[in-house]
């Protein structure tokens, strides 16, 4: 485990709290240490009061924060002495405590404090550190782990028993702690759950959680159980994308909502989901503060409805009547362990996708070293059970506020390096969708640096280009629920006398068989929607009402327009939507180039910008229109509506 401090960077601090933000950043960078929100820190500061006088205060890891990126408003400012005598109390519920520790805030912007809060404050060091390190977990997952434990650090540390996280756990480790603690004694193991250590300076503080977790990593060096081979998996079977997406839409169904389904390719999760025994070791995470973002098992296999069942079993065996209690169960896999797609991972945002996907990477990681020592022993179920449906959690979930209008959703979006296509991709990634964006302009890779948004260069004329897309859209977010065709080309004006056939039948492909083949191979993922499929369509003022010289535009407008008309008739039995657009002049695209702008405007005999507002409202039409209208007809308020074709022209006297 690597020393990080550097004396240089901590003379720049100025402040016992600058000190603590440096050290907990030290901490939180280290995924074997902490992972996306785990683990707290805390530094006791005196300070003077409104009223002059001198107050100790207890500045600790605030609820929400990350300790890799934490600022000093992420620390929560309590008083120590008030905190301190709640300790001493012999009963103090969860709320209770909660409230409590709310009431003691010396700042009423503050995040909420840790619920390990009571004992930072009754461990008398200035500084306390505390995370989740893989190689400690480790050896406490395993047959006889406190023993191993015992012998490895003898009275460099005190020992505590797992107790869930709260009142209970500070009254029974401060009782072990007075009763244990030596001279020599630098931190505190909870089993199953982490590790403490603590000092009078952030430095120390921070050296002995280094050297006790370094101590716990040399010894599964010396018993062959750290470094692992995650390379002995053959390659992925990827399997057909509907499989995938139907996969998708039965997790989605147990949890009532769309989520997002990634199938990571991680090679470890693969060789982990082949094992014959992966039933008896996928049970349990590696520290019950993960419990929430992964649930307590993981779907072996895609049966969601056995799955349903084992995780009750699970819970039912400890825990009957508490279970009966429970209104919120919800009996979805965010870990799926497949012998053809190995680990995927699912989420209501790309975003907890990706720490389910991290955290039980580093789960099979202690998992497969556990092994090596004599066994994977993770906590009872009970002990999970509780943690899952703890009351402090459940309200955090219920906290959580009003989801985004397409979380847990997938778009395709067609033509999207620029003009109404780029505005597309914003308009609903600000609606809380996942994106794929394709164009044949290599610039689509670089639209969003989002991890909700995948650019994908792809000329959409081209079939297997087609498919090979839809496959890594699917691979990386689980399926497609809506689709903006786009893409299309608008060629310099030619009367029909001067239209060749070459020049058609490029128009026709880009504009109009293209958008045949993605309706196509993306009808069994639209089916699949977990909220039902929806298509928009950006057609033309043109379909309407065509204007000379535009005879290969407008023809090819009018059939993807009439496409869409027979689309939604087929469609609707699937419950699947299918709109079209009709803007016009819209000159902030890329089929808007300085010269046809110059030559359709000399052509009414306008100058550019009369020809930019040439319409009732006297407007100019912008994409942004375009986009927010788009991913609002794919939202609630157009649910009743399909075949629709709306008008965003700024009005136009020969379409009225």
């Amino acid at each position: 485990m690597q020393n990080l401090w550097n004396e240089t960077e901590a003379a720049a601090c100025t402040d016992d709290l600058e000190l603590r933000v440096y050290s907990s950043r030290l901490l939180g960078c280290n995924p074997a240490l902490v992972l996306h929100g785990g683990g707290n820190t805390s530094v006791k500061i005196v300070e003077k009061n409104l009223l002059g006088e001198d107050e100790e205060i207890l500045y600790i890891k605030g609820s929400g924060w990350d300790l890799a990126t934490i600022k000093p408003e992420g620390f929560a400012p309590v008083r120590l002495r008030p905190i301190r005598c709640l300790s001493k109390l012999k009963q103090l519920s969860d709320p209770q405590m909660v409230n409590g520790l709310a009431t003691q805030l010396t700042r009423s912007a503050a995040p909420a404090p840790s619920v390990e809060t009571i004992l930072h404050a009754v461990l008398p060091f200035r500084y306390v550190d505390h995370t989740h390190a893989d190689a400690v977990v480790t050896i406490c997952n395993t047959p006889g782990g406190q023993q191993r434990i015992e012998e490895l650090y003898g009275d460099l540390v005190v020992i505590v028993p797992y107790v869930m996280p709260g009142f209970d756990l500070a009254r029974e480790a401060t009782r072990i702690f007075t009763e244990q603690a030596t001279p020599n004694t630098i931190g505190m193991i909870l089993m199953n759950h982490g590790v403490f250590s603590f000092a009078d300076t952030a430095q120390e503080s921070y050296e002995r959680m280094i050297r006790l977790v370094d101590i716990a990593e040399t010894y599964l060096r010396k018993h062959d159980a750290w470094e692992l081979d995650k390379h002995t998996a053959q390659d992925l079977r990827f399997s057909n994308r509907c499989e995938i997406a139907k996969l998708r839409q039965a997790v989605s169904a147990k949890t009532g909502k769309a989520m997002i389904f990634h199938v990571t390719g991680l090679q470890v999760g693969l060789a982990f989901a082949r094992r014959a025994d992966v039933r008896q070791l996928a049970c349990g995470p590696a520290t019950p503060d993960h419990v929430i973002r992964t649930k307590a098992l993981p779907l072996i296999g895609r049966d969601t409805e056995q799955y349903e069942q084992e995780y009750r079993r699970y819970f039912e065996s400890h825990e009957p009547e508490a279970l009966e209690r429970k209104t919120m169960l919800d009996p979805a896999p965010r870990v799926i362990l497949d012998p053809d797609l190995g680990l995927c991972c699912a989420g209501s945002s790309v975003a907890e996708v990706g720490i389910v996907a991290d955290i039980y990477e580093h789960t099979l990681d202690c998992i497969l070293r556990a092994e090596r020592l004599g066994g994977w022993q993770p906590l009872p179920s009970s002990a999970l059970f509780a943690v899952e449906y703890w009351d402090l959690e459940q309200a955090k979930l219920k906290k959580g506020g009003k989801p985004s209008m397409f979380s847990g959703e997938i778009v395709l979006i067609t033509g999207a390096a620029s003009g109404i296509g780029k505005a597309c991709v914003d308009s609903y990634l600000q609606r809380g969708a996942a994106v794929v964006g394709l164009d044949i302009d290599v610039r689509v890779t670089e639209v969003s640096a989002s991890p909700a948004y995948l650019g994908l260069c792809c000329d959409i004329t081209d079939e297997a280009k087609i498919t090979a897309v839809l496959d890594q859209a699917v691979l990386r977010f689980g399926g497609i629920d809506m689709l903006v065709l786009n893409a299309g080309i608008f060629p310099a004006s030619k009367t029909v006398a001067e239209l060749s056939s070459e020049l058609w039948r490029q128009v026709m492909a880009v504009n109009l068989d293209a958008n045949l083949s993605l309706l196509r191979e993306t009808y069994p993922l639209l089916k699949a929607a977990p909220s039902k499929g929806r298509v928009v369509i950006i057609g033309s003022k043109n379909v309407p009402a065509p204007g000379p010289g535009a005879a290969a535009y407008s023809a090819s407008k009018a059939a993807l327009t009439q496409l869409m008309r027979v689309t939604a008739l087929e469609w609707g039995k699937d419950s699947i939507r299918i709109n079209a657009l009709h803007p016009n002049a819209v000159f902030d695209t890329g089929i808007w180039t300085e010269e046809i702008l110059q030559a359709r405007a000399a052509h009414y005999g306008l100058t550019v910008q009369e020809y930019k507002t040439n319409n009732l409202l006297g407007i100019e039409v912008s994409s942004h229109h375009i986009a927010e209208l788009a991913a609002e007809l794919c939202g609630p308020l157009f649910a009743c509506t399909t075949a629709a074709q709306v008008s965003v022209d700024g009005g136009n006297d020969r379409v009225i």
